[in-house]
């Protein structure tokens, strides 16, 4: 039987980035707008969630809208000094990745000198065989299909061999429209008809792996 190739989403899935690392994340994107566009905090704020929910990222809009330079913005609101200290994630993750077979790429929405940081500093690093963030996927962020699709065409794989491993159930919705199967991470009871199985942790993966 041909191993899956598993496609893994980095935070909250990989690991607790809602405990410190996503307000950190919101506060200096709103601090980025609010000068970028010369509005007030509030404004800012407002802007951030809005490009976010329908963009599936905050930069896709300032983008698109106002020309903001996307090297700059993600350098700029991903500074992470104190990262090893901030991060929150099991210690037996390491172990749970190795146990699964199969190829394992990372894919995110988040800059990659962001993702290489917390991968290393979660000591998993090595466990992936490509890592696809933001800037790899042209700043078209999950969930727009042409995401997936760039990622399929470069590493040669089929969305049929691909296991999707995530906490956004939009980012499942177009896994499995392509024909992936889906791993939501989340401790929510009801899920959506296109995840195929729900788990409260990645560390549940190499006994429950989807047939």
């Amino acid at each position: 039987m041909t191993a899956p190739v598993w496609l893994f989403d980095l935070d909250d899935t990989l690991h607790h980035a809602s405990t410190h690392i996503f307000p950190q994340i919101n506060q200096a994107m709103t601090a980025y707008v609010a000068q970028a566009l010369n509005v007030d905090d509030d404004e800012a704020d407002r802007l951030r969630m809005d490009y976010w929910r329908r963009y599936g990222a905050t930069l896709t809009g300032l983008m698109r809208h106002h020309g903001i330079d996307p090297h700059h913005f993600l350098r700029q609101t991903h500074q992470f000094p104190e990262l090893p200290r901030q991060l929150v994630f099991d210690r037996a993750l390491k172990n749970a990745l190795q146990r699964l077979r199969g190829r394992k790429i990372v894919f995110s929405n988040a800059p990659r000198h962001y993702a290489e940081a917390v991968l290393r500093a979660m000591d998993i690093y090595d466990c992936f065989d490509s890592i696809w963030c933001l800037e790899r996927l042209r700043f078209v962020p999950k969930p727009f299909p042409a995401a997936f699709h760039r990622l399929l065409r470069r590493e040669g794989i089929s969305a049929r061999r691909c296991v999707m491993v995530e906490d956004s159930t939009e980012n499942l919705r177009t896994a499995k429209a392509l024909g992936m199967r889906t791993v939501l991470v989340s401790r929510q009871t009801r899920v959506p008809s296109w995840v195929d199985m729900r788990l409260s942790s990645v560390l549940e993966l190499p006994r429950r792996q989807p047939a």
